[in-house]
């Protein structure tokens, strides 16, 4: 090798030197991917005279073999990363290690692209990890012999202050080698366990060997990138395994590998549980982003909605594009189209688990019903696809079964063009509801909506495939008249009037009116909503949530030909100063509104009910 060109020292470009400061301390907020950098760069260069190779094998150390080797000295506090790629020559080294995002990678992939379209696993499109190894190094030395047989090996050093040297160094083999003294807090980084542990969570799908000390250290296939046809459910479960630590295994998994609109490679899981064990590896909600099997984001909440964020898995895309730093993906309308097609093709997932394993599918819900619905309520553009998910018990229904609305549509009656719903606090509750005696005896289907975001749910999801959701509740309900629920004396009008302006007095504003009920058979009264009533399903949740919460005002149907009412007019006529009326008007009250979740402070009825059993047991 020549020695004729000496050690000369340049400065560096103006943007290296104002950007260099705020590359080391700043833009990375781990210190650790200084490694994961330059083992990108090592597998870009690898590739680089791979694709050179296609065409051209004449070059140095053509059946070199492509690897990253990774050296330390513990007591010295140095570390070496070494490849057997593309290398550079001196003018090189000055243009691409002197100006920040000259990198040479850029120029490639264009070549690349420009040609006949070959995908190229690079990486390294900004030319600015390589400067992240300062966040470790008090110095950084590279040396480099490029793959043309004419090449000198030279050496690139600096300490990361405004200047850096090139010089003439020995170097038999094509390839690079990043030296590093560490800085005195980085001194872990030269240890076998510290490096194996980096490499692992961030390069462990490295296309090329990772050795450190000789060993093998990355697994190199990722999973996600081989066809779902090639890829075993032992392999699956035990990749969720490697990434959760979770030893149950997942409910679902969806396997996605597209080319369009975007690439995309990725994997998916539901896990069996809502909540992460103590021992998961996963301490947020997220997908691990990869560009290229280069680990950029552990947790990227964008890549799905927020109502799938207990879904778990990575993705891989070599269309991603990252912004300056790997650490944040940009938003854009491609990350738009990614969210799109792993949503639809997980939702698609579901719908197959619902269908063919309802077992599987029970189990699902259980655990993540509330997130569905959540994602109803919350997204827009989600709704239709989401409602096929949602799953509810029925007055059809015994034990936990379940229905989906379109199984409902299936069994409603001919003539029902309604999909009746009861709100409520639990399902013994509203198996009991006074709203349903006319739909016992009708045989129609009721859902039971029983969980707090039903509310919502409710609120903002008014039909399903072109039929009104209805709640049970409501006084307008179109339900033809059936003289079979007025069976038994009725009482006269004369007296049934008297006792309607008893109740009306009682209750004074509580209530919006009290009438005669057309739909009541087995229950002496009922609540039902007024037509114009301003977020009535709501009113259940405001309770829960102590919002200045007032039982909302109703109207009061009384059942004409009930004992109780029949009783409770007798008194009205025969004794109209007993006390027993006006608490038992109070009572009826306060039970219809316990039953349909909405009593303010139910402790309030206790000396009532003593009242009226002192009155009962009164011989």
């Amino acid at each position: 090798m020549s020695q004729d060109t000496p050690s000369q020292s340049y400065e560096f470009r103006a943007e290296v030197r104002q950007l260099l400061d705020i590359l080391v301390h700043s833009l990375y907020t781990d210190r650790e991917i200084f490694l994961r950098e330059l083992i990108s760069n090592a597998s870009d260069a690898i590739n680089r005279v791979q694709f050179e190779m296609l065409t051209n094998r004449d070059v140095l150390d053509p059946d070199l073999e492509p690897a990253i080797q990774i050296d330390f000295d513990e007591q010295a506090k140095t570390l070496s990363i070494s490849d057997t790629g593309i290398g550079m020559t001196r003018d090189e080294l000055i243009e691409n290690l002197g100006t920040l995002a000259r990198s040479g990678v850029s120029t490639f992939l264009k070549q690349v692209e420009s040609g006949a379209g070959v995908k190229a696993d690079v990486i390294g499109q900004f030319g600015v990890g390589f400067y992240s190894a300062f966040m470790v190094a008090d110095e950084v030395k590279v040396t480099s012999r490029s793959y043309r047989k004419d090449a000198e090996a030279t050496a690139w050093i600096s300490r990361g202050d405004e200047t850096f040297r090139v010089e003439p160094a020995e170097r038999a083999q094509r390839g690079t080698t990043v030296e590093i003294k560490l800085k005195d807090d980085a001194g872990e980084m030269a240890s076998a366990w510290k490096l194996e542990q980096i490499i692992k969570k961030h390069s462990d799908f490295t296309s090329f060997p990772i050795k450190v000390k000789d060993k093998q250290v990355n697994r190199q296939t990722a999973l996600w990138r081989q066809s779902p046809r090639d890829a075993t459910a032992e392999q699956y479960d035990e990749f969720y395994k490697s990434l959760t630590l979770d030893f149950e295994k997942p409910l679902a998994r969806a396997h996605v590998s597209v080319d369009a609109p975007v690439h995309i490679q990725a994997i998916l899981y539901v896990p069996a549980r809502r909540e992460r064990g103590i021992l998961s590896l996963r301490k947020d909600d997220g997908l691990k982003l990869y560009s290229r099997k280069v680990l950029i984001q552990e947790y990227n909440k964008d890549l799905l909605p927020q109502h799938l964020r207990f879904v778990v898995g990575v993705v891989d895309s070599e269309d991603l594009p990252l912004n300056i730093s790997r650490e944040t993906v940009q938003s854009n309308r491609l990350v738009e189209r990614i969210r799109a097609v792993l949503t639809n093709r997980l939702t698609d997932e579901l719908e197959r688990i619902a269908s063919e394993e309802p077992d599987t599918y029970r189990g699902f819900w259980k655990e993540f019903g509330p997130f569905i619905k959540e994602g109803i309520s919350l997204d827009p553009a989600a709704r239709t696809n989401l409602a096929q998910l949602l799953r509810f018990p029925s007055s059809k229904l015994e034990g936990d079964s379940l229905i989906s609305l379109a199984e409902y549509v299936e069994r409603t009656k001919p003539d029902q063009k309604p999909l009746y719903y009861i709100l409520g606090p639990d399902l013994k509750s509203v198996a009991r509801s006074p709203h349903l005696d006319y739909f016992r005896q009708h045989d129609i289907e009721v859902l039971y909506m029983v969980d707090p975001l039903d509310s919502f749910l409710t609120t903002v999801m008014r039909d399903f495939n072109g039929k009104p959701l209805q709640n049970v509740d409501d006084a307008g309900l179109d339900l033809p008249k059936d003289e079979r629920l007025a069976e038994g004396e009725a009482i006269a009008e004369e007296e049934f009037k008297e006792l309607l302006d008893r109740f009306r007095k009682v209750l004074g504003e509580r209530v919006v009116e009290v009438k005669e009920s057309k739909a009541l058979s087995d229950s002496p009264c009922r609540l039902v909503s007024p037509k114009d009533a301003a977020d009535r399903d709501m009113a259940r949740v405001r309770r829960l949530l102590n919002q200045n919460y007032e039982a909302p005002k109703k109207i009061m149907e009384v059942n004409r030909a009930h004992a109780l009412t029949r009783n409770l007019a007798r008194l009205v006529k025969d004794r109209p100063d007993d006390a027993i009326i006006d608490a038992s008007v109070e009572q009826l009250y306060d039970s219809a509104l316990l039953v349909d979740g909405l009593h303010p402070n139910p402790a309030e009825m206790v000396g009532r009910i003593q009242q009226l059993m002192e009155a009962a047991t009164r011989s």
